[in-house]
């Protein structure tokens, strides 16, 4: 009887530590890493750098003459190496290792190859799209807003 209460007591004991239920944190950063490589983050950067340069230069385009400025910006903190060790730690926050690791398998078929490629595409596109409708909307937010410092007088 008491090495079945041991044995409980110890299954508990395992389970609730939070390094046994978390797994490993070297193996589950590592399970991060591979995934953001398999989705090839680190080639999509300048990619989205160039994406923000235009979005910025569409917003504001008295801006034109600095492209280049605001491109070699982008470019310097939009590396690899400047943001990998933030990026593996939110996946590693949001995903558990085992969650990881189906993610990469998934990002190795051809659909999460494809998806992988047209996610950024797609997620800027989506960020413009809630742009151009909020921009559409102005004057409606801006009447709710003096709407609501009459309430407060």
């Amino acid at each position: 009887m008491r090495m079945i209460l041991y044995g409980c007591l110890l299954t508990i004991a395992l389970v609730w530590h939070p390094s046994v239920s978390r797994g490993n944190a070297q193996s589950h950063r590592q399970a991060a890493e591979n995934l953001l490589m398999v989705m090839e983050v680190d080639k999509s950067l300048p990619t989205l750098a160039e994406q923000l340069v235009e979005s910025q230069l569409q917003q504001h385009p008295q801006l034109t003459p600095q492209r280049d400025i605001f491109q070699r910006f982008f470019n310097k903190y939009l590396r690899w190496e400047s943001v990998k060790e933030d990026m593996i730690s939110v996946y590693t926050q949001e995903f558990t290792e085992q969650e990881l690791k189906k993610l990469t398998a998934f990002y190795q078929t051809p659909v999460g190859k494809k998806a992988s490629e047209k996610m950024p595409k797609l997620v800027f596109v989506g960020g413009q799209i809630g742009l151009k409708h909020a921009e559409a909307h102005k004057a409606e937010l801006q009447q709710m807003i003096e709407e609501d410092k009459g309430k407060k007088k």
